[in-house]
């Protein structure tokens, strides 16, 4: 049912907290993983692409350690519509989110990433919270 899945990923917490779900998901409908990390920095940044690449290597590794192969992608734009090109790019199936919950605030709501991505996206979205 979802062939590709897409887990936009970034140093927060919620990123942490959505892994569990990524991990079963990949396996119960086995999945192709694509991890993105967006940099919001308009011009390159060699140190922040560094450490960028580095979190992301990490984060591969952890779920390969769960028998996941996961391939990784570093872009650089506003974060809700890299979300979503990417996802059409990989022609996608699912996205999958961690949600800070600021968009459950009137003044968070316009401007959260999960928001946007859900009302953007050429796929389903699936926001843990």
């Amino acid at each position: 049912m979802f062939k590709t899945i897409l887990f936009p990923i970034d140093r927060s917490r919620d990123t942490q907290e959505a892994m569990p779900t990524v991990v079963e998901m990949v396996k119960l409908f086995q999945s192709q993983l694509f991890l993105l990390s967006v940099e919001e920095s308009p011009e390159p940044d060699p140190e922040l692409e560094a450490a960028i690449a580095e979190f992301l290597n990490r984060v591969k590794d952890a779920f390969a350690q769960h028998a996941i192969v996961a391939e990784t992608l570093l872009r650089r734009g506003k974060p809700a519509f890299v979300i979503c090109d990417v996802a059409d790019e990989i022609n996608a199936s699912l996205i999958i989110m961690g949600c800070r919950g600021t968009g459950l605030t009137p003044e968070g709501f316009q401007e959260s990433v999960s928001n946007r991505v859900i009302n953007l996206a050429p796929c389903p979205v699936l926001i843990v919270p």
